[in-house]
């Protein structure tokens, strides 16, 4: 039986264009009741249409569009959030036609200092304003999260060198429903039906995992996507009769599963510092060093300390410590399926950092990633 896919949504980046066009509307046509705006998602290549709040001149040759964010059935701490766009009218002679700034509650890059807003939010801006503007026309958006800054506390955006505030984030405009419950059936009617061809699964947490695994050869086909559904899906893998499982994630979520945290949402269970301190101590690092990487902001900030006291000491902290961190993982991932399968199934696993490169492999994961690439 077909499940029912969840009720998907719109990405940041499609509100924030939305509360521009209505501003540059209002503006030009002077428009003060707009019920909705149609903006062209690019990615993918359909017209979606937003509400509006509001929209209001400012000042002359300045206007406000807000709107406010639906992300569709997922467990997002953006839903319902205000997003706001004032647009200015501009008269410079070279340079851009639309300049795009991030005000208030959008985050900017730690290492640069420039706005965390990405390509597909830049491209999906300029070409819907574009249409509307003409060709010496000049505008500057400033885009507005007014509780951003406030909502990237509980993210773990600090941990990919974002800080005060949210990101402009995606490279499409629908937003995935990952953490609602229904997407769980869909992902295990996904993977019952790789396990008709395939003996060993590769299971990437999001969309990171999924690429790199598709960079280093994996087939495309093998790769089973869990977002944050690690512990179902494992044991719907045995149940499936799959051979083996590859897991293959960011390091700061994968090594909960270390601690036997099997969905690895942050709002539901988070543990990571009390994880890779628990095997600092018993790597025997000294206590200070084990206490440093207790108050590390990220996960990625206490994998950096320990990369800089290899450096220092010539010593070799992030291969024992993560070594162990993975083979535990192993371990509580193939336990977890025999508990409610009776069936024991070897797991590997395959940490990667922000950066995209590969921080460990268990030696099982080793191995399973020698046999499929």
């Amino acid at each position: 039986m077909t499940k029912t896919q969840p009720l998907s949504g719109y990405t940041l980046p499609v509100f924030a264009c939305a509360a521009a066009l209505a501003a540059l509307r209002c503006l030009r046509e002077g428009i003060y009741s707009l019920d909705s705006v149609s903006v062209n998602l690019l990615e993918p290549q359909i017209t979606a249409e937003i509400p509006i709040e509001q929209a209001s001149v400012l000042k002359t040759g300045t206007a406000l569009g807000v709107t406010r964010s639906d992300p569709g059935e997922n467990l997002d701490l953006t839903r319902n959030t205000p997003v706001w766009a004032m647009v200015e009218l501009g008269n410079w002679e070279e340079g851009e036609q639309i300049q795009i700034v991030g005000g208030e509650g959008i985050g900017h890059h730690k290492a640069g200092g420039g706005a965390a807003i990405y390509d597909y939010a830049m491209r999906l801006l300029r070409s819907n304003l574009s249409r509307e503007l003409a060709p010496s026309a000049k505008i500057t958006v400033t885009l507005i999260l007014p509780s951003g800054r406030q909502l990237a506390a509980r993210t773990s955006n600090e941990a990919f060198g974002v800080v005060e505030g949210l990101s402009l984030l995606g490279t499409t405009g629908i937003s995935q429903p990952l953490s609602a419950p229904g997407q769980l059936e869909v992902y295990r009617e996904q993977l019952q039906q790789k396990a008709q061809l395939f003996d060993c699964l590769v299971f990437c947490i999001g969309e990171n995992g999924l690429d790199l695994a598709r960079q280093l050869g994996i087939n495309p086909d093998r790769l089973v996507k869990t977002a944050n559904w690690l512990g179902p899906l494992l044991v719907e893998a045995g149940y499936q009769g799959v051979q083996s499982i590859l897991l293959f994630g960011y390091h700061g979520k994968l090594m909960k599963l270390a601690a036997g945290i099997f969905h690895t949402h942050h709002h539901l269970a988070d543990g990571r510092r009390e994880i890779l301190t628990a095997y600092c101590a018993k790597a025997r690092m000294p206590a200070d060093a084990c206490s440093a990487i207790f108050a590390a902001a990220t996960a990625e900030d206490a994998l950096g300390q320990l990369r800089a006291l290899d450096a220092q000491s010539g010593s070799n902290w992030v291969d024992r410590i993560y070594g162990d961190i993975a083979q535990q993982i192993d371990l509580r991932s193939s336990d977890c399926i025999f508990t409610h399968t009776n069936r024991r199934i070897p797991v590997g696993s395959v940490m990667f950092g922000r950066d995209r490169k590969i921080i460990v492999k268990s030696d099982i994961g080793d191995t399973f990633l020698t046999q499929i690439c």
